[in-house]
């Protein structure tokens, strides 16, 4: 019996945990870039348009580096493509420490940063306990680790902020950069095997990828599902590097901006959970659609209220219960309709969706700070697009399609 079924069948929580401890290592440092903005401005000169820009290169090729990530995880097994990237993550925040030209920052935060996010974040393993682990936990397991990235953010956060104010930032960033390695014996427990050729034969003919990303892209709720997380992606990267910035512009405290961005990841972990839970009982396009409408909501609130501790603080709560309970949902709907078998490439390529919606919202953000003096028109833009996100989810089929070679389901 190899390792993965060993873990498959007898030690569910072992997968949970190692998972979720690598999701939690992983989202950490990236969810707490904007705390960065103030020092590197201040000690390497470079403009803010230079910071969202090497951001926005991290959040696109981490988008485009998922489907291949995942490809490769499908292919060959989880834990190589996980072992991989948090070399790439090391590599990357230490770069991030020494960079002292633009070049070397976008090359080191941008590049590296994001190819490493692409092998070792919580979308590979969200996918990697989709194949581990039994029908019966994945509702809950999609919650576990989408839910521990947002802790990851929780804990980070302020942690970050003190760890810049007692040691600086670049001390920071390798400090961070460790973690990566300590990661790494963790990714062993998430090993899937290589598909066999000699495994006795399914009673279908195997899928291929070819095939099914033939399937996936005539299949229109694909193509809503792609567009719908573009918009999640724009809001998440915006928030995440540009709300710390925007306060201050506010007359805000550092620390309340830590607190913020760490309410968002703590409140997530309720609303991550809550939707890998109730996903599995309730209709996925229907929740998708509510928790776009009262994004729409909440923004529009923020925007329109004086800006204050308290408001600052409610807004990221709010937000945070909206944040990333997305991702188990959206995941659980790409699972239900075409299988396991392809599930981090397909989901790989909707994220890619959300990462181009990522670059688009930091480098909207970062050049209309400078261009108008204010983050006004991204403010009114992530409203429109939340509404926008809320209708499109509406006509999504949410069912599992009927392949030419099988039969179809049997009514109930």
């Amino acid at each position: 019996m190899g390792l993965s079924e060993t873990l498959r069948g007898r030690a569910p929580w072992l997968i949970l945990g190692c998972g979720a401890f690598i999701a939690i290592l992983t989202m950490g440092p990236r969810s707490s870039m904007g705390f960065f903005v103030g020092p590197l401005l201040t000690d390497r000169g470079f403009g803010l348009e230079t910071f969202s820009f090497a951001i926005a290169v991290q959040n696109l090729l981490w988008g485009l580096g998922q489907p291949f990530a995942g490809a490769l995880a499908d292919k060959f097994g989880m834990v190589r493509v996980f072992v991989v990237g948090l070399l790439f993550y090391f590599v990357g925040l230490m770069g991030m420490a020494y960079a002292t030209d633009p070049t070397t920052f976008t090359l080191s935060a941008g590049v590296l940063f994001g190819m490493a996010l692409a092998g070792a974040s919580f979308n590979l393993v969200i996918a990697a306990f989709g194949k581990l682990l039994p029908d019966s936990y994945r509702p809950l397991a999609l919650g576990i680790g989408t839910a521990s990235s947002s802790f990851g953010q929780f804990l980070f956060a302020p942690v970050t902020v003190i760890l810049i104010r007692e040691t600086g930032w670049q001390n920071t960033l390798m400090v961070f950069a460790v973690l990566m390695l300590v990661a790494i014996p963790a990714a062993f427990a998430l090993t899937t095997p290589r598909p066999s050729k000699s495994a006795p034969a399914a009673p279908l003919p195997q899928q291929t990828l070819k095939d099914a990303l033939r399937e996936a892209f005539s299949h229109r709720s694909y193509i809503l599902l792609i567009a719908g997380f573009f918009v999640c992606g724009f809001h998440i990267a915006f928030v995440t590097v540009h709300l710390p910035p925007y306060l201050a512009d506010q007359g805000v405290a550092p620390i309340v901006a830590g607190w913020a961005i760490a309410m968002i990841g703590l409140f997530n972990i309720v609303g991550a959970l809550s939707a890998g839970l109730l996903g599995g009982k309730f209709s996925r396009r229907w929740m998708l659609t509510g928790i776009y409408a009262a994004r729409a909501v909440v923004f529009l609130v923020f925007i329109l209220v004086p800006i204050s501790t308290v408001t600052v603080l409610v807004f990221a709560a709010a937000l945070g219960l909206l944040w990333l309970s997305t991702v188990p949902l959206t995941s659980g709907l790409v699972a239900l309709m075409f299988g396991t078998r392809w599930l981090a490439t397909l989901y790989g390529i909707v994220f890619l969706s959300h990462q181009i919606g990522a670059f688009v919202g930091l480098l909207i953000a970062g050049y209309g700070r400078v261009a108008y003096g204010n983050y006004d028109v991204v403010w009114w833009l992530s409203v429109a697009l939340a509404v926008f996100a809320a209708l499109i989810h509406m006509p999504i089929v949410e069912k599992a399609v009927v392949r030419a070679e099988e039969p179809a389901p049997a009514k109930a």
